[in-house]
């Protein structure tokens, strides 16, 4: 499976997961709470911090039709007074992405249209990433690929035949580096919608890395991804639950975003490589595996019988599966009581 790079850092097998901190609409209209925002991401150990790009009439049209009726989470406003609500003002890009440079985080966002990827392209974005919902907009697709940077597309609400042609559209317009999310597109989503294993299923399908864009209200899905070989961990996060926001409801606050990032990268670590050794952990331990031991002081010359061995602990000396081989055979020096049964003790 190919893996790909992000400001330099490997994206794929054989890496750890990639936790991109979703900043979303959770900046509730303030900079210096987007701001801060960025800095927790840093603090909970999150590589890299994703925003959204887009104006509500680029979005839709301010329409009170039933059509334009957002609905879910955000009853009671039309799309065009949610998108006005939620949408990052284009002039904040610039001094968030250059205070995640500082604390050592990558910045980058979702274009959702041609214009949002000209504007991310004059802020020398390294990667782009595609939200579910325009997976099926292959213009976009195509204009955001022939960047020539890394592209990171969502599946939420796609099936299998509108997944291929995504990757077709990123594929044809020149996309070298490319990654896919699974993903479930409800707020709050439910883990027993996730269906864990597609993860490995569309890596072998695309051969490219895939990862989770995770919108359940716990960490518990994304950690079983990250053992389960996603590459990459998309999570909405927030200052506190209780402000109000757009996404606040189902986003992590801080110390749940750290806990995710510590769990995600516990959960590869003991995934690992396939390894049937002794680990390093358990070395001390072998002390309590039974192994062959002189029980008795024996002679030079003298038969080994199981009144003078027995299988006991500790495990330092020959195997217990060995026992019936060495009875019935001489010593050859004095042996005392206690010693660790060895080939070269035997004639």
């Amino acid at each position: 499976m190919h893996s790909i790079a992000i400001n330099q850092r490997r994206i794929g097998c054989g890496h750890p997961p990639y936790v991109v901190a979703e900043l979303s609409a959770n900046h509730n209209g303030s900079l210096e709470r987007a701001l801060r925002l960025v800095e927790v991401a840093a603090e909970a150990g999150a590589e890299a911090v994703k925003l959204q790009t887009y104006r509500a009439d680029t979005m839709t049209i301010d329409c009170d039709a039933p059509d334009f009726q957002a609905g879910g989470l955000w009853s009671g406003k039309s799309l065009y007074e949610l998108y006005t609500w939620a949408q990052m003002p284009w002039e904040w890009h610039e001094p968030l992405f250059a205070r995640a440079r500082e604390l050592g985080l990558t910045a980058f966002s979702s274009p959702f249209d041609a214009s949002a990827v000209e504007y991310l392209e004059r802020l020398a974005v390294p990667a782009y990433k595609i939200a579910s919902f325009e997976l099926g907009d292959v213009a976009l697709i195509g204009r955001a690929a022939a960047t020539g940077k890394p592209l990171i597309l969502s599946t939420g609400a796609s099936d299998l035949g509108e997944i291929e042609e995504a990757v077709a559209a990123a594929r044809a317009a020149g996309c070298r580096e490319l990654a896919l999310l699974h993903c479930v597109s409800a707020y709050p989503a439910a883990p027993d919608d996730y269906s864990l294993g597609v993860i490995a299923d569309m890596a072998r399908r695309f051969d490219v890395p895939v990862g989770l864009s995770d919108h359940t209200t716990d960490d518990a899905t994304a950690i079983a991804a990250a053992a389960l070989g996603a590459s990459i961990i998309e999570k909405h996060f927030t200052l506190s639950r209780d402000d109000g926001g757009p996404d606040d409801s189902f986003s992590l606050e801080p110390a749940a975003l750290k806990k995710l990032c510590r769990g995600v990268k516990t959960a590869w670590e003991c995934a690992g490589r396939i390894d049937y050794g002794v680990k390093t952990g358990e070395r001390d331990a072998l002390q309590f595996r039974r192994s062959l031991y002189v029980v008795k002081d024996v002679r030079a010359g003298e038969t080994l019988t199981a009144d003078n061995v027995r299988s006991i602990r500790p495990g330092r000396g020959l195997a217990p599966k060995h026992l019936d081989e060495v009875l019935g055979r001489s010593v050859a020096c004095d042996v005392a009581r206690g010693t660790p049964l060895s080939w070269k003790l035997l004639v």
